[in-house]
C-alpha cells in the first residue's frame, strides 16, 4: 500500500513538536515524570487533534451543554453502523449499538453479566491490562494462553488455546492486539471462530485500534462471520485514532439486541454515560476526520520503519516485531543485565518513561515478560529520536554492556 500524500503543513504539525507546550499541566502523560524526561508510556499521542473535531467541539459549545441524546443519539448511530458495515458488522437490529463512557467499562459489564464469581475467562497473554484485572478485580480467574514468540513474529498458542477453552465461557479478545500490535488474519480468526462455535464461548472483541493498521487489508471484525454473531460482543471507540483520550465515549456493538442490553444492564448505575462533547467528538471524526486520521497512520507508519531501522542499526540484540498496527512497540530487553528494572533503570540512565511488561500479563505470568517494554512511538520524529538515542547510550549496542 502506497501511504498517502501528507500535505506539507500537516507534515509539519507534527514534525515541529513544541515539547513545553506539551507539558502542560492537564496533561497525564507529559506531567507524570520529571521535565527531563521523554514520556513514551501512556497510550495518547502527541499530535495535535483534527481541526475537524476542534470546529465541531466550538459549535457545540455554542449550543449549550444541556442532556443531549441519551437514548442513543440518532445521528451518531447512522454514522456508526456505516463504519461498522465497512468492517463486516452489517444488518445490526434495533438496540445493537449501546454508547458506553469508554472500552474499558464495556469489558468489565461483560465479565460481570456473562461469567459468575469463580469462573474462568479465556485471553490471551501478554494484554492490554484492564482484561486481566477485569478478572480478577470481579472474583473470577484468568485462563490466560501465552502468545508464542516466533521468528514471523506472534502466534496464537492453538494447542494452549484449545485446552483452556474447555474450561470457560467466555473469551476476551484483543483484535487488534495490544501490546504485540498484531491484527489477526483471516485464516487466524476463521480458526478462532471455529473453536468459539466448538465450544459454544461467548466472545468480547476490543477492535479499538481497528483504525490504526498499517496492513493492506481492509479490518475483518471478530463478528463479521455470522456463525459468531450472536456469541460476539464488539467494543470499539474514537480515542485511540483520534488522540481524544479526554473525551471518554466507546459503544457495544452485538447482533443479539437482547445481549447487548443483558450485559449494560449488569453495569447498572455503577457505569456513567458518555458526555455531549464526546458524542459530538464522535460524530465529527466519522464525518469529516478521515483524512486527518490516513495522514496520522502514515506519519505513525514512518515512525514505526524508522523505529525498526534505527533498532536493527544500533541495537540489534533488542528483540522485536514491527507492529502491524497501534502507535505501540513491544520491545524484548530481556538479554540485558539490567532486565529486573528496566523500567526504573531507563528512567533514570535514559531519562525515557516507558510501560513495563509485567503491567500486560496477570500476576502468575508477570515473571516471563520482565524485561519487556511497550514503548509509544506517537511523536515527532525528533523527540522519537532523541528518546532512541537515550536508549542506546544507556542500554548499550551489546546486550552485556
Amino acid at each position: 500500500m502506497t501511504p498517502p500524500t501528507r500535505p506539507p503543513e500537516a507534515e509539519a504539525s507534527r514534525d515541529s513538536l513544541d515539547r513545553a507546550a506539551l507539558r502542560h499541566p492537564d496533561s497525564l502523560k507529559w506531567t507524570a515524570y520529571g521535565p527531563d524526561v521523554i514520556p513514551m508510556w501512556i497510550a495518547d499521542m502527541d499530535f495535535p487533534v483534527a481541526p475537524s473535531i476542534l470546529a465541531a467541539l466550538h459549535g457545540r459549545l455554542d449550543r449549550g451543554l444541556g442532556y443531549h441524546q441519551l437514548m442513543g443519539d440518532p445521528t451518531l448511530h447512522t454514522l456508526l453502523r456505516a463504519k461498522l458495515a465497512t468492517h463486516g458488522l452489517s444488518d445490526l437490529p434495533e438496540g445493537g449499538i449501546i454508547l458506553l463512557p469508554g472500552v474499558v467499562p464495556g469489558i468489565y459489564s461483560s465479565v460481570a453479566a456473562l461469567t459468575r464469581p469463580g469462573d474462568r475467562v479465556l485471553t490471551m497473554t501478554p494484554v492490554y491490562h484492564p482484561f486481566h484485572l477485569s478478572i480478577t478485580g470481579q472474583g473470577r480467574e484468568v485462563a490466560a494462553v501465552e502468545l508464542l514468540d516466533t521468528e514471523d513474529g506472534y502466534r496464537i498458542d492453538w494447542d494452549g488455546l484449545e485446552a483452556a477453552a474447555a474450561h470457560t465461557d467466555l473469551l476476551l479478545l484483543c483484535h487488534p492486539h495490544n501490546p504485540t500490535g498484531r491484527v489477526w488474519t483471516h485464516e487466524e480468526l476463521e480458526r478462532l471462530r471455529d473453536l468459539v462455535v466448538r465450544h459454544n464461548l461467548y466472545v468480547v472483541s476490543d477492535e479499538l485500534h481497528a483504525d490504526l493498521r498499517f496492513t493492506d487489508a481492509p479490518f475483518e471484525s471478530f463478528a463479521a462471520d455470522p456463525r459468531v454473531r450472536g456469541l460476539t460482543l464488539t467494543l470499539t471507540g474514537p480515542c485511540k485514532a483520534f488522540n481524544t483520550a479526554g473525551l471518554g465515549i466507546g459503544a457495544m456493538i452485538g447482533h443479539d439486541a437482547e445481549l447487548v442490553k443483558r450485559v449494560r444492564a449488569a453495569a447498572g448505575g455503577l457505569m456513567g454515560h458518555e458526555s455531549a462533547l464526546s458524542v459530538t467528538m464522535w460524530q465529527a471524526a466519522l464525518q469529516g476526520g478521515g483524512p486527518w486520521l490516513a495522514d496520522t497512520v502514515a506519519y505513525l507508519r514512518a515512525n514505526r520503519d524508522f523505529l525498526t531501522g534505527y533498532l536493527r542499526e544500533h541495537l540489534p540484540w533488542v528483540r522485536f516485531h514491527p507492529v502491524e498496527s497501534t502507535y505501540l512497540a513491544w520491545l524484548d530487553l530481556r538479554a540485558h543485565p539490567q532486565a529486573g528494572n528496566i523500567q526504573n533503570f531507563l528512567l533514570e540512565e535514559a531519562r525515557v518513561a516507558v510501560h513495563d511488561g509485567p503491567t500486560f500479563a496477570p500476576e502468575a505470568f508477570k515473571p516471563g515478560v520482565q524485561g519487556l517494554i511497550r514503548l509509544n512511538f506517537a511523536t515527532s520524529r525528533e523527540i522519537l529520536q532523541d528518546a532512541l538515542e537515550r536508549l542506546r547510550a544507556a542500554l548499550g549496542e551489546q546486550a552485556g554492556a
